[in-house]
């Protein structure tokens, strides 16, 4: 029997690969000899650069970079297929995590950190660049990004702007002159996974401007920034973001890097499953094994159990989901190739305790599981007998 076992993370709890070990020692447990294989999974947010790297093969760089607030921080990228391919998660450079939680301000906050990533990458003459934009603390609409690949943003006084998403406003013409100039010569994708505009009552700052810090009057002083910004955009570059799907993701990182990238959106969970070569792999396994830490409706867009569901669906593989938590609207999964849902605290926990004991409580599930999954076989194989006699 071949099992194929690719969760994502259980956030602020297990790595992806914690999660996949746990789940592959309870199984194994419950049902030795099986074949498994994991794939430590992400849809373009934290944990993207570990689950390329280690699915694919490749390796990590590491340079010192500028942080959401400007200081230094220590960010890694992945480098797979011969160095030539580029794998970088924002949140390495520009993400909430690198900020503490009283100090958290979109207005400020800048994504000229992953712009850097990106252009070490460029320099190491990568071909192909692909970001993952989850998890990011800024509200700049890639600003900061082009800044640090070359781009100059220009107010009215003929000075450029100070970083932050707030001070786009100002912002009167953007000069291209000075950018990278391997821009034109790589591709380059972006991973996501939300299809929130630039702006408006559904747009990047309305809808994750509050996580991040910003208060009522901040979200309206962000989305009209982002709009005059992308204004701005279209009348210099002849790139038009306002209205497209998926533009806001990150705070409109997204959207910047298709205007200072020609960067292309891709649904982060298909695009990260074909560098892992795992559609072939779920093509030919007997059950595949997936889970995040909260199993609700919100996983039905986008998130990696119904992104695996549909990879298993043409090749009738049964797929099971483990949920640190299963809230009211999970059954929707079922609905979307999902074969079973599974919430792994034994019973009502507090979430410090449901975060120390997140292994065990999913090892212990696993083995539930592959033992339930064992006893089902071995009452089919006597039925299965005598039909052949």
């Amino acid at each position: 029997m071949r099992v194929v076992i690719a969760p994502d993370s259980f956030k602020e709890c297990l790595r992806a690969d914690e999660v996949a070990e746990a789940i592959e020692a309870g199984w194994l447990a419950g049902m030795p000899g099986t074949e498994t294989q994991c794939f430590p999974m992400a849809d373009g947010g934290e944990g993207t650069v570990d689950a390329v790297v280690r699915a694919a093969g490749g390796e990590t760089v590491t340079i010192e970079v500028t942080g959401p607030r400007g200081e230094a921080v220590s960010a890694a990228y992945g480098r797979i297929q011969g160095g030539q391919v580029a794998i970088i998660e924002m949140a390495a450079a520009s993400g909430l995590d690198l900020v503490p939680p009283d100090e958290r301000d979109p207005c400020m906050t800048s994504t000229f950190g992953t712009g850097e990533l990106i252009a070490h990458a460029l320099d190491q003459g990568v071909n192909d660049v692909i970001i993952g934009v989850g998890g990011s603390a800024t509200n700049d609409g890639g600003a900061g990004m082009a800044q640090a690949l070359g781009y100059q943003f220009i107010n009215k006084q003929g000075n450029e702007l100070e970083r932050g998403g707030a001070r786009l406003v100002q912002l009167d013409r953007i000069d291209p002159s000075k950018r990278h100039p391997r821009l034109d010569e790589v591709n380059v994708y972006v991973a996501c996974d939300v299809n929130n505009p630039l702006c408006g009552p559904s747009g990047a700052t309305a809808i994750y401007g509050p996580q991040k810090g910003a208060s009522a009057e901040d979200v309206l002083i962000l989305d009209h920034a982002l709009g005059h910004f992308a204004k701005i955009i279209e009348r210099d570059l002849g790139v038009e973001i306002l209205r497209v799907e998926g533009a806001g993701a990150a705070g409109g990182l997204a959207g910047g890097l298709m205007a200072f990238a020609g960067a292309k959106l891709e649904r982060g969970l298909e695009l990260i499953a074909t560098l892992c070569n795992l559609p072939e792999v779920i093509a030919s396994a007997d059950l595949v094994i997936t889970g995040e830490g909260s199993l609700d409706a919100q996983s039905c867009f986008g998130k990696t159990p119904v992104g695996l569901a549909q990879l298993a669906l043409p090749h009738r593989v049964p797929v099971l989901a483990l949920g640190g938590r299963v809230l009211p609207g999970a059954e929707a999964l079922l609905e979307h190739g999902i074969t079973s849902i599974h919430p792994i605290c034994p019973g009502p926990q507090t979430w410090e305790t449901a975060r120390d004991s997140a292994k065990e409580n999913l090892r212990f599930t696993a083995e539930q599981l592959a033992r339930t999954w064992y006893a089902a076989a071995l009452s089919v194989t006597p039925a299965a007998n005598a039909d052949a006699t």
